[in-house]
């Protein structure tokens, strides 16, 4: 059994901005040399999200506007009075999301959809440098 580390910096507009990261993603895992295992990636923080979608222009669209609607940002939170940021929304979309995600590996590629990629998702109500850690175990 192998383990190999990553990582990947970018940049976000801030809430709604969503980024293809899949291509990194297999860059790490070519540079691993890792040919069946797992992939697991996370970023570190409690406003940022990792998922997979269709990264198309409807759904990059279609997805801000759907937590808008499932979680606005117009409302105070709770979460606003601890810190005043008025960020309460985007840790409750982080957390809906999640910031991680585990992708099987084999024959040295991610086991994805024809269709489907993996996406960083920025919920925070502010531009972000952002790093992701990306872990490979595998052989």
């Amino acid at each position: 059994m192998v383990t190999f580390e990553g990582e990947h910096r970018f940049s976000t507009d801030g809430d709604g901005t969503i980024i293809d990261i899949t291509p990194n993603l297999a860059s790490i895992l070519q540079e691993s040399e890792i040919e069946k295992g797992q992939l697991t990636v996370i970023v570190p923080g409690s406003t940022g999200a990792i998922t997979t979608i269709e990264y198309e222009p409807g759904l990059l669209g279609d997805l801000p506007e759907f937590f808008e609607k499932i979680i606005p940002s117009g409302p105070a939170y709770k979460h606003d009075q601890t810190w005043g940021d008025g960020n309460g929304f985007s840790h409750l979309r982080s957390a809906l999301v999640g910031p991680s995600l585990t992708i099987p590996v084999s024959g040295g590629h991610l086991v994805l959809g024809r269709w489907q990629q993996v996406v960083f998702m920025e919920f925070d109500n502010r531009p972000r440098d952002r790093k992701i850690h990306i872990n490979i175990i595998g052989e």
